[in-house]
C-alpha cells in the first residue's frame, strides 16, 4: 500500500495526469465549438426563409432549372397574358413578387406570354389631338409610333393614323402591341404652295376655293368676253401653277357685267 502510494504521488505520473486532463479539456472545448458554430447552426436553418427572384422575362426553358437550384417550385397559370415587351412564352407575372420571403420548396405561379397577340380594333384617332391619341393607343395595347408632321394650320391635329405605312381605317382587326404612326399638323400650314387654278369656275366657287387655299380675293374686273359664259373667271393674277404664300391676295377676271354696276343703273 504505501508502495502504490509512493507511485502515485511520483513527480513524473502527476505531470502525465495533467497533460491528460489537459488534452481532455482541450478536446471539450472543441466539441462545443463545432456544437455552436457548425451542428446547431446547421440544424435551426433548415426550412429557413427565401427571397423569391425575380423571373418576370425569364423563358419557360430555363425556369426548371433555375427555381430548382434555388428550392423552388413552379406552375404555370391557365390564363396567358400577352405584352410586346417580352418573347413568347416568357415569364409575364410571378407570385409571390420578387423580394418577398417564402419558406424553401415553395411553389411560385407564373403567367407567360401568349405565342401569338391577340386582337384589337383599331381606334378612330383622326380629327383628335396627339395627346389624346397616345391615351386611346395606350389603352387598346397599340404603340405609338413615329410622329410625322405635315403642314395644317391645327397644331397636333392627327390627320391620319398609319399601320406598316399605309392608312388603318377605324374598326380594322390588327395585332395587340402593334406600333401606329400618326400623322400630325404642325400648327403653320404651307407657307409656299402651288396657285390653284381658278379659271373656268364661276366666281363663287373661285371664291371658295382661294378661301379654301387660304388666299385673299383681291380685284375683280368684269370684261366684254362673249364667247364665254357670263360670271365665268377667264383669268388670273397669280397664274395657276405659280409658287404663292398664305394670304396672297388673287385678283380675277369674270365674263360679263358688274352685277353691281347693273343694280344700280336700274
Amino acid at each position: 500500500m504505501n508502495e502504490f502510494l509512493k507511485f502515485i504521488v511520483r513527480s513524473d505520473t502527476i505531470g502525465h495526469i495533467v497533460k491528460h486532463l489537459a488534452f481532455i479539456g482541450l478536446a471539450g472545448f472543441a466539441l462545443l465549438l463545432v456544437f455552436f458554430y457548425f451542428y446547431l447552426p446547421l440544424v435551426t436553418s433548415h426550412g429557413e426563409s427565401i427571397t423569391v427572384p425575380d423571373i418576370v422575362g425569364l423563358g419557360y426553358d430555363d425556369l426548371e432549372e433555375f427555381l430548382t437550384d434555388r428550392d423552388l417550385r413552379f406552375e404555370i397559370n391557365s390564363d396567358s397574358g400577352y405584352s410586346s415587351e417580352y418573347p413568347p412564352l416568357s415569364v409575364l407575372k410571378q407570385y409571390p413578387e420578387s423580394g418577398q420571403k417564402v419558406k424553401e420548396n415553395r411553389k411560385i405561379f407564373l403567367t407567360l406570354n401568349a405565342v401569338n397577340p391577340p386582337e384589337v380594333r383599331m381606334p378612330n384617332l383622326v380629327d383628335g389631338s396627339l395627346k389624346n391619341a397616345e391615351m386611346v393607343l395606350e389603352s387598346y395595347g397599340l404603340i405609338r409610333g413615329e410622329i410625322i408632321y405635315e403642314p395644317d394650320p391645327a397644331r397636333n391635329a392627327v390627320l391620319d393614323q398609319l399601320f406598316e405605312g399605309e392608312s388603318i381605317e377605324e374598326g380594322s382587326p390588327i395585332p395587340k402591341g402593334s406600333m401606329i404612326d400618326l400623322v400630325v399638323g404642325d400648327g403653320i400650314g404651307r407657307q409656299i404652295f402651288e396657285m390653284p387654278d381658278a379659271v373656268g369656275l364661276e366666281i363663287e366657287e373661285a371664291r371658295i376655293l382661294m378661301l379654301g387655299s387660304s388666299l385673299n380675293l383681291g380685284e375683280i374686273y368684269y370684261v366684254d368676253a362673249e364667247e364665254e359664259i357670263p360670271g365665268t373667271v377667264i383669268k388670273q393674277s397669280p397664274e395657276s401653277g405659280e409658287m404663292v404664300k398664305i394670304g396672297r391676295s388673287v385678283d380675277l377676271w369674270v365674263a360679263g357685267s358688274d352685277p353691281g354696276q347693273t343694280l344700280n343703273n336700274r
